[in-house]
């Protein structure tokens, strides 16, 4: 049997009603699902809102996070729950959850990985992560459960939201919420899969140097305080820069980083600058990193998100697209504007418009650099699009 797969949204007031409405709508078509994702908003209680779901959906196998913005086939949305309901008889999903994030990143990442290999009963072809980024350092958790996994290992996924408040946000696991943790499913059998990251980001300015760092917070670049990058293209001094988060101008000007073999930028969001200049962002930037300025364009960002789908595509060697999971970051959702369902459009002209998408506006995405998995291990990404296919 094929890989079978529904959508279903709901916006309405009541969180219970709205996720038993969108879970609903998610199975009509499907008998005994084997897997449902969950992507919410966080104006809803997130236990009613699960707790809606579970009526619906039963025992299935669940995971999920709270969102900055959800994504369905219609497009783009905010304050709303989207439901996937997956279905297969060649893929197990055998879902999982790690540890405590604050404070024990990597040992969280590495925790998720074993849950999910003590349950699977053949090897796992690849890993579908959802994590908190607010209390530890996303590129950490990706590298625990590359510990455990492998550095070779294919994962992806996306940074858990809260509709762009920055406070506390949340995963679901069957029938809990949980704060500063992750959850993941791993995919287990015959199927294909197409997978396609790209942000669309433009390098301008010469390259610099990474002088000073230790985790996400920059100190120095070239030997200056980090803010300078900003000051000498803007020609702005840093308390111009404090009084206007940095987080709003790094929407159109984020920091890009070169990683070694490959010719993509690895994105970097700058989220803050302190009294000395010192430049935190939303994940590691470490010493001895060459970085350049970045520029984006709704233009770019759209031919960037329509070569990820073909990239997808692709790498589906032929097969049809049955299910689309899309994780796509913040800032890509307000670089667009009123126009954010344009890069929707473009990626479902390419994969189809009748196949089943559900997708979430994260704080990161997980996902091999450059979207190859035969010869790129997985990073931590900002402001990237990454496209999962599903096909057989």
């Amino acid at each position: 049997m094929s890989i079978q797969s529904g959508v279903g949204f709901s916006s309405d007031a009541d969180a219970k009603k709205a996720g038993g409405d969108a879970c609903q709508k998610a199975i009509e078509k499907l008998k005994a699902p084997k897997l449902i994702i969950v992507f919410s908003s966080v104006r809803y209680d997130q236990k009613e809102l699960l707790d809606g779901v579970r009526s619906i959906s039963k025992e299935t196998p669940l995971i999920g996070c709270s969102d900055a913005g959800e994504i369905t086939g219609e497009g783009p949305t905010k304050g709303g729950v989207a439901v996937m309901a997956l279905k297969s008889d060649s893929i197990d999903f055998v879902i999982g959850k790690g540890g405590e994030v604050e404070g024990k990143t990597k040992e969280a990442g590495a925790a998720l990985v074993r849950d999910i290999m003590s349950r699977a009963k053949d090897k796992v072809k690849c890993y579908i992560m959802l994590t908190d980024v607010l209390k530890g350092n996303g590129a950490e958790i990706v590298r625990g459960l590359q510990d455990v996994a492998g550095k070779d290992a294919l994962i992806f996924g996306g940074a858990a939201g809260d509709d762009f408040k920055f406070k506390e946000t949340f995963v679901y696991y069957n029938d809990t919420v949980l704060s500063s943790s992750l959850v993941g499913v791993g995919l287990v059998g015959d199927f294909s899969i197409g997978l396609g990251v790209r942000h669309g980001w433009i390098p301008i300015g010469a390259p610099k140097t990474v002088t000073k760092s230790h985790g996400a917070v920059v100190e120095e670049i070239d030997g200056k305080p980090a803010v300078s990058i900003y000051e000498e293209y803007f020609g702005k001094k840093d308390e111009d820069l404090r009084k206007e988060p940095l987080a709003i101008m790094a929407i159109t000007y984020p920091l890009g980083m070169t990683v070694e073999g490959s010719t993509e930028f690895l994105i970097r969001d700058p989220i803050s600058v302190d009294e000395k200049g010192a430049i935190t962002c939303a994940a590691e930037m470490p010493e001895g990193a060459t970085v350049r300025l970045m520029i984006g364009s709704k233009d770019e960002a759209i031919i960037a998100a329509k070569d990820a789908a073909q990239k997808a595509l692709d790498q589906l060697q032929g097969k049809t697209p049955k299910a689309i999971i899309l994780f796509n970051c913040i800032a890509r959702s307000k670089l667009f504007g009123e126009h954010a369902k344009d890069e929707i459009d473009a990626i479902q002209s390419v994969l189809g418009k009748e196949v089943p998408l559900i997708g979430f506006y994260t704080y990161g995405e997980q996902a091999p650099i450059g979207g190859d998995p035969n010869t790129a291990f997985s990073c931590f990404h900002n402001e990237t699009a990454v496209i999962v296919a599903l096909g057989e």
